[in-house]
């Protein structure tokens, strides 16, 4: 081949050639931004599947089924503390006139018309061997106080009290009549005997049956003798005693 031919063909090459559009350092640069941009968008797919993860954990133990908060099972909810129920140390039914105890039935007299015993439950406060009243019906009429013996005394939650004791000025009104003030009498033998029976904090239930009273049925029960509680000393007998007006 001559050379004027090579010559030609070089220059007919050259003229055929294209120039790039960019240059080779705009090239790498435009590589090196494409990584960048495919490993940012690797990153937030990972990031956005583990918020996805941790979101289906959440619902899934915070949620039952339907989308309701599931409630404490009754086992692990706080209870109010129980309450252990009161025994009653005994009973008085102003209807019957009849006071029970350890399952024995003692005769009673208590308040008369205008002067009404209270009723309810009340509890066992304090003991005294002798508490001096009023006299009023009870006893002669030339006294005005008296000494019962065997007093029990009595407190109702709202504050209002009594007592029981024994009405030895006259043994025929327990179970057939009512001669005191509002407090309960009993028989000096029974006062005694339920004294050593009842202890402090005893709850003592008052209440009207709306029965009537049986005399017949009270007067067959015999006093109270002995006893499990505290007995008087030799000598040291308490008993009603009158004291004469002035």
């Amino acid at each position: 081949m001559s050379d004027d031919l090579s010559s030609d063909l070089r220059e007919l090459a050259a003229s055929g050639e294209t120039p790039p559009p960019v240059s080779g350092a705009e090239i790498r640069f435009r590589a090196v931004r494409r990584r960048r941009g495919r490993r940012t968008a690797a990153t937030v797919s990972v990031a956005g599947a583990c918020a996805a993860a941790g979101l289906a954990l959440l619902l899934a133990l915070h949620l039952g089924d339907g989308g309701t908060r599931e409630r404490p099972s009754p086992a692990a909810s706080p209870t109010a503390p129980s309450r252990t129920p009161v025994a009653v140390g005994a009973t008085v039914d102003l209807a019957r006139r009849v006071l029970t105890a350890a399952g024995r039935d003692m005769p009673v007299s208590a308040g008369m018309p205008g002067r009404p015993t209270p009723t309810g439950r009340m509890t066992v406060v304090a003991k005294r061997d002798v508490r001096v009243v009023p006299a009023l019906e009870v006893g002669p009429k030339d006294v005005y106080a008296l000494k019962v013996p065997w007093v029990i005394e009595l407190r109702a939650a709202d504050g209002t009290t009594n007592f029981v004791g024994g009405l030895s000025t006259d043994q025929k009104a327990p179970g057939n009549y009512d001669v005191t003030d509002g407090w309960i009498g009993l028989r000096s033998a029974d006062a005694q005997w339920l004294y050593g029976q009842l202890d402090l904090g005893t709850v003592v239930e008052i209440g009207d049956s709306g029965s009537g009273p049986s005399e017949a049925a009270v007067d067959s029960v015999p006093p109270a003798v002995g006893g499990t509680g505290a007995q008087p000393s030799a000598g040291r007998q308490p008993a009603a005693t009158a004291v004469p007006s002035r």
